[in-house]
């Protein structure tokens, strides 16, 4: 067992006592965690599976403001998340980073009384958005930043314009606009990263993967990953985030009324995507997102994401919790709508090297149509001794600010002042990030003698943080990758498990490194990660045996990557 989870279980058998419990290591209840600790106070984060493994391993990789929310009339959410998509910018910009996004258009008028009926209070399915339509749109976007603004504003062309810059595009197009957002590389790793940050900044709390608060009558438990151990808990305070599973967590640790134990506050809706493997599709895409409308109105995306192209997705209400897949209907689905806008690139499903599902945990609606649920984010107080406080909604974009009002109603619940704020703290690697195109890998080449394309990769994993890895690297054999098509090297992996609460393969692979999402893993270097995890953390044989079929099962089952193809990766990188 790694000596940093020794130590947290060693300081809980000591002392029991939190101010607060934060029950979900997702990037919500990661963001409430920390902005906790911050203020002073002794905080446990519980993470029954690895830290940010749920929905928040499943986003859209988008940091955006929502230009489809306007549609809704929620100009507050756009707003708070424009605010946070800037501040990420700054604070973030190994992993944020600006994403011009281009939507085709195929009408002038189409979609303004819909637009209008929505407004006011409809909950329909939306028409297609028209040229004014979506001009009205970009200009309320432009108006919301109009003060600090760090992205340029939106731009309108014609067809002729439009199809020179992009000629794959449908000969059917009639305009196209041009504004920008921003996208994240690395979701998984951010939030890591605002747990080591907490860790350094606020060490009187704790946060725990692989482990549960188990509730036993009037009294909590915590139990720990491979112990026997039910260590007493006493919060006197509980923050719910949960995602998808808040209802049933509520049920669990509440000792609340059977009825509003059933009263459901969740609505979740499932989306899928795809990472696509083609050249051709890529170079289309010109360095843009596109951002457009399937045969049946809903929103598609497709964008270059380290060197595939991101594409998605779907928006499928689900009645109740569970780990999810992308199903063969809605890739189908997502293919047939990226040969809409590109109908003369081919795209075959073997292109598809990964794909990811997640169930948005969306606030409790009625609404027919998925695309009216509400994005935005509330605090419900289930009473009790003690109360819990459960982060409804939200997305990735918002996290920082919903952490921060979640930990207000904490502190007001326990008579504390807030000491600090985190809107102009860094993050991770983005804390003394060097200003300029291709600085820090010019930096990390010089200083530690590597070469141009492991910086490259360095500085995009880890931003500034790279250079505590290479000093930990240094006087390791640590030139050799382990792969011809990857830059990672084995002191590298040690370095992951040493300092990012590693405790399964599963972990290295699917969120420590983008080795699965970007199609480069395959069977060789599974077994050379494997070989370095088993000998640091004591794996027997027979362990690491499970810990390789533990992940080639989960990736044949919820991403799309059979054991066929990672033999055949293997042959072809050979």
């Amino acid at each position: 067992m790694p000596s940093f989870r020794e130590d947290a279980l060693r300081r809980i058998r000591q002392d029991g006592d939190f101010d607060a419990v934060v029950i979900g290591g997702g990037i919500n209840g990661i963001a409430a965690y920390r902005d906790l600790a911050l203020q002073g106070l002794r905080v446990l984060l519980v993470e029954r599976n690895d830290f940010s493994s749920g929905c928040s391993a499943a986003p859209s990789r988008m940091i955006h403001g929502g230009l489809r929310y306007l549609e809704n009339g929620e100009f507050g959410l756009v707003a708070e998340s424009l605010r946070e998509r800037d501040a990420l910018l700054t604070l973030a910009p190994h992993m944020v980073q600006p994403l011009p996004t281009t939507i085709p258009i195929f009408s002038m008028f189409s979609g303004l009384f819909n637009a209008a009926a929505t407004f006011f209070g409809s909950g329909g399915k939306p028409a297609s958005r028209g040229a004014l339509a979506i001009k009205a749109g970009l200009t309320l976007y432009d108006f919301v930043t109009r003060k600090n603004r760090i992205l340029p504003r939106h731009e309108f062309r014609g067809a002729g314009k439009t199809l020179k810059r992009w000629p794959g595009l449908t000969p059917d197009i009639r305009y196209s606009a041009t504004y920008y957002d921003a996208w994240i590389s690395q979701p998984e790793r951010l939030a890591l990263e605002l747990l080591i940050d907490t860790s350094a900044d606020a060490p009187q709390s704790i946060a725990l993967n692989y482990a549960e608060l188990i509730r036993n009558g009037n009294e909590y438990h915590l139990r720990a990953e491979e112990t026997d151990e039910m260590l007493p808990i006493r919060p006197r305070i509980i923050v719910n985030a949960t995602g998808a599973w808040i209802d049933e967590t509520i049920s669990t640790l509440s000792a609340a009324p059977a009825a509003e134990k059933q009263k459901p506050t969740v609505s979740g809706t499932k989306g899928s995507h795809l990472i696509i493997a083609n050249d051709a599709l890529l170079k289309a895409l010109n360095g843009h997102m596109i951002f457009f409308e399937n045969a049946d109105n809903r929103v598609c995306i497709l964008f270059p994401y380290l060197g595939r192209v991101l594409a998605g997705s779907t928006d499928i209400k689900v009645d109740r919790p569970e780990r999810v897949r992308c199903e063969p209907e809605e890739r189908d689905y997502i293919l047939e709508a990226v040969a809409q806008v590109f109908p003369d690139i081919t795209v075959d499903p073997s292109d598809i090297v990964f794909s990811f599902s997640g169930i948005r945990p969306l606030p409790r609606s009625d609404a027919a149509f998925t695309g009216r649920i509400s994005r935005s984010h509330f605090i419900h107080r289930v009473a009790g001794d003690p109360p819990q406080l459960c982060m409804i909604g939200g997305k990735w974009t918002t996290f920082r600010a919903f952490g921060e009002q979640v930990s207000d109603e904490v502190l007001a619940f326990l008579g504390r002042k807030r000491l600090t704020g985190t809107m102009n703290r860094p993050i991770g690697g983005g804390r003394n990030f060097p200003t300029g195109a291709g600085r820090l890998p010019a930096l990390l080449s010089e200083q530690f003698f590597i070469d141009r394309r492991r910086a490259e990769h360095l500085a995009l994993a880890y931003g500034s943080r790279a250079f505590e890895l290479m000093g930990f690297c240094r006087g390791r054999a640590d030139d050799a990758p382990l792969s011809e098509k990857s830059s990672i090297t084995a002191a590298e992996v040690l370095w992951l498990i040493r300092s990012e609460h590693v405790r399964h393969l599963t972990d290295l692979i699917l969120r420590r490194t983008t080795l699965a999402i970007t199609g480069l893993i395959d069977a060789g270097l599974i077994d050379a990660i494997l070989d370095v995890a088993a000998r640091e953390l004591g794996w027997s044989s027979t362990r690491a045996a499970v810990e390789r079929q533990r992940l080639i099962e989960e990736l044949e089952t919820f991403y799309g990557v059979t054991p066929v193809m990672l033999q055949h990766r293997c042959k072809e990188n050979a």
